[in-house]
């Protein structure tokens, strides 16, 4: 192991954030006296070789800023590492950085992690299908919400966040039940239509939507929420109470615990940390305890 600590930045996460969340954190490492070698991807691709070039020097650390879709793009490079990982968060969603209580708005502190924080442990989760093996770190969509991420990327106008409600105001729309078929840790293949799944191995998605309220990024499993199908009155009176992570008592929603999930459905797409993962079929399951996080100790969170 190295005497130095690694910075892996996503220059353009947050809209242009993670240039200066990256400039911020190397300040802060120097000025704890820690020697810093500096790595700007720009591209996923570039992203995900300079990790592997990063880990190959044997950092004592590795500190990646970006968003959730930054690291997700880089896991199967520091998945099962023995180099710690530190997140300093500088996308739109954060939602990593919410379930481990990291410092969201201070990137200098959240790099100090580095030195002054503690490793936890967690769970990674994982996506199979025709487009391969993705791995992801906190929600994986299925259903009418993946349908606004997928609809919002294909979407060339507006700009901005009214991109995003233009495309759940079409899908609102079109919305129709989804034919999904499920097994649960083996079950038979069931129907089992909806408006919406979510696996998650964290709680929320979205930049802190609690939709698997209550899922713990260490516990070895998958929390597997099912919303049955609903008209678009229902489903817009359902959304406050999803907001507020208090939908899992309501009657038309389901939730469960498991290892591993099949789904599939004729119109089947598949979102995990913001990234395009899947579609048509999929099984998701679980890497239990295959990641090294630095986090705050108890008392310092932020």
């Amino acid at each position: 192991m190295g005497t130095h600590i690694a910075v892996l930045s996503n220059p353009f996460a947050g809209k242009g954030r993670g240039a200066r969340a990256a400039a911020l954190a190397i300040a802060r490492l120097r000025h704890e006296g820690l020697q810093v070698r500096s790595y700007a991807g720009s591209s996923a691709a570039q992203t995900a070789e300079l990790a592997v070039q990063a880990l190959r020097e044997e950092p004592t650390a590795l500190v990646v800023v970006g968003g959730d879709g930054t690291l997700a793009g880089i896991l199967t490079a520091v998945t099962g590492q023995s180099v710690p990982l530190v997140l300093v968060a500088a996308g739109t969603g954060n939602d990593l950085a919410r379930a481990l209580h990291l410092p969201r708005h201070d990137p200098g502190e959240a790099a100090a992690l580095a030195l002054h924080g503690r490793p936890r442990v967690v769970d990674v989760g994982e996506v199979h299908s025709e487009l391969g093996a993705r791995l992801f770190l906190t929600v994986a969509a299925l259903g009418f919400d993946a349908k606004v991420s997928d609809r919002t990327n294909r979407l060339r106008w507006p700009r901005g966040v009214l991109r995003y409600y233009l495309a759940l105001v079409i899908e609102l729309l079109r919305l129709q039940p989804v034919a999904f078929q499920v097994s649960v840790d083996g079950e038979t293949l069931h129907d089992a239509p909806g408006t919406l799944i979510a696996v998650g191995n964290t709680q929320s998605y979205g930049g802190g939507m609690p939709v698997c309220a209550g899922a713990a990024a260490d516990d070895g499993m998958l929390d597997l929420v099912h919303v049955r199908p609903l008209s678009r009155l229902r489903l817009i009176r359902l959304f406050p109470l999803l907001l507020q992570g208090r939908h899992l008592s309501r009657p038309e929603v389901t939730h469960r615990r498991a290892r591993h999930v099949t789904v599939s459905a004729p119109d089947l797409v598949v979102y995990a940390d913001g990234e395009r993962v899947a579609a048509g079929s999929c099984t998701i399951g679980v890497r239990a305890g295959a990641l090294t996080v630095m986090v705050p100790t108890e008392g310092d969170r932020s």
